[in-house]
């Protein structure tokens, strides 16, 4: 009893959804070049003559046409003055409406439709080649699909089954142009839609070449920076190494056993230089193997230039930095902290550093945690945040991750990085350790 109750209910709304959905375009409104324009309006001219000429030609005349074998049916068409004018006014509407075809289709159509079912039948040709076109163009052109889709069943059930109606004969003379003008269009049509695709191929492939290549760029710009930070880190190493030197040379004579200690340090700092050293020619391969680096990037500030390169143990002070700028975060230090070689520790500083850059631009309000897990084999590093709206900032570039894969690539490291099934965004990287 209650569906019996609602279901007039539910009809009525369904029948309102319809006519609203009715009125809204699918689609953007037609804007019809000038070229298309003018085609439109040669179309309508070449059949507001033809049809006028065909008018003008049959008024008053008696056709006999042999609707079955001897059965004819006596056709006469209107005559006198007011019939001329009746059929050069339906012709002149139906035919001049096609102007407009692909700006209004849905009108064109109705307007068409009006004028096909005020025509005599005994002169049906005035209105009804104009009709077919009218009926195609709402079809392919109107943005009003609903619309369309519920009047164009409408206009031919209209057409077809108005009063005592008759399809138009084509005379024979005309049969071998109604066929091969259609042949003709669709050769043109084919031509064009080949040269359209060749076209788009063409600007396609052009585009992923031009991608490729600011990705390459981007890559060897990213190496070259990293190289320069490795640069600095062996030269520190070495640096170090002089010192330690020069100050066991000074002491061996008085004190050996401080001696042996600074030469073992001296040890240790050459073989951390040693593998600093072979990360940056492996590095510089790739960069050469590449191609050139078109100079790399601006140089950077040279008080930047001069400072020691950071690493783990910043990790607070890079944290207090980001909770100054607004943004909430945690850090977590698990397993037993050690000392790294210079160049690990700087692309793991890297990795959260790049991680909490993007979740200030693109995470407006979030909370972010940084978790550091020292493994007998390797280190990990991840950065996880809740999510939040983006911020004026935009889209980036994406480079930094790239310099991050390519600076991780240098310690045999890997970098995993999306969204997380919880909402907001996680960056992880894995960094095998080296024995030394």
């Amino acid at each position: 009893m209650t569906q019996t109750r609602t279901l007039p209910g539910r009809l009525r709304d369904a029948a309102r959804r319809t006519v609203r959905d009715a009125a809204v375009a699918s689609g953007p409104p037609p804007r019809p070049t000038r070229r298309a324009r003018l085609s439109d309006a040669l179309i309508a001219l070449m059949f507001t003559v033809a049809t006028v000429h065909y008018g003008i030609d049959n008024t008053g005349v008696v056709v006999l046409r042999e609707i079955a074998p001897g059965v004819e049916v006596v056709l006469a068409r209107p005559a006198g003055p007011g019939g001329l004018v009746l059929m050069v006014t339906l012709a002149v509407v139906a035919s001049g409406a096609l102007a407009l075809r692909r700006r209004y289709p849905l009108a064109v159509m109705c307007v068409v439709t009006a004028a096909t079912l005020a025509t005599p039948h005994s002169v049906l040709r005035l209105t009804f080649y104009a009709f077919v076109v009218a009926v195609y163009s709402a079809a392919v052109y109107s943005p009003y699909r609903v619309a369309t889709l519920a009047a164009l069943p409408v206009s031919v059930l209209l057409v077809g089954t108005a009063g005592n109606s008759l399809t138009p004969i084509v005379p024979n003379e005309y049969i071998a142009l109604l066929i091969l003008v259609p042949m003709a269009v669709a050769a043109v049509g084919l031509r064009t839609w080949k040269l359209r695709t060749a076209e788009g191929r063409t600007l396609l492939s052009a585009l992923e070449r031009e991608q490729a290549d600011a990705l390459r760029r981007a890559v060897e710009q990213e190496r070259a920076r990293i190289a320069r930070e490795l640069h600095d880190v062996v030269t520190h190493n070495v640096s170090v190494m002089i010192i330690q030197a020069g100050a066991a040379r000074k002491i061996m004579p008085t004190s050996p056993e401080r001696a042996g200690e600074a030469l073992l340090a001296v040890e240790a700092g050459g073989r951390a230089a040693m593998t600093e050293l072979r990360h940056v020619m492996g590095l510089l391969t790739m960069a050469a193997d590449g191609g050139d680096t078109d100079g790399g990037p601006a140089a950077a500030d040279p008080a930047a230039e001069l400072a020691p390169q950071p690493g783990l143990d910043q990790l607070e002070a890079l944290v207090g930095r980001v909770r100054d700028a607004g943004l909430p975060v945690g850090l977590t230090v698990t397993g037993r902290p050690r000392p790294l070689p210079p160049g690990l520790e700087l692309a793991a500083y890297r990795v959260v550093q790049e991680a909490l850059t993007n979740t200030v631009k693109h995470a407006s309000g979030a909370t972010a945690d940084v978790k550091v897990d020292y493994g007998p084999e390797r280190l990990r590093v991840e950065v996880t945040d809740s999510g939040g709206r983006p911020a004026a900032a935009g889209a980036g570039s994406g480079r930094g991750l790239i310099g991050l894969r390519e600076r991780l690539a240098v310690h045999d490291g890997t970098l995993a990085n999306g969204p997380r099934l919880t909402g907001g965004y996680r960056v992880r990287a894995l960094i095998p350790l080296e024995t030394l």
